[in-house]
């Protein structure tokens, strides 16, 4: 079975963005860095059950205030 294209990318971007944020100083990639990871993984996970659910819809939309936080807290970074 092949994967969406979403999850695939999500997948790629999952990885590319790892390791930059184990980079991090110490003091932010222990608390900002380990809360981008954590979103990632949330957000990749939502999106492969969200494949398989009946009502996608709803995952969906709730999935655009994570991707919200993931742009602000990138532009965080940025900002450091």
């Amino acid at each position: 079975m092949e994967d969406l294209p979403i999850i695939q990318k999500t997948y790629d971007f999952v990885k590319w963005y790892v390791p930059i944020l184990n980079k991090l100083p110490r003091d932010h990639k222990f608390l900002l860095g380990n809360r981008i990871v954590s979103n990632l993984y949330n957000l990749l996970e939502r999106l492969i059950r969200a494949r398989f659910a009946r009502d996608k819809l709803p995952l969906l939309e709730s999935l655009n205030s994570e991707l919200d936080l993931l742009r602000y807290q990138t532009r965080l970074l940025l900002d450091f």
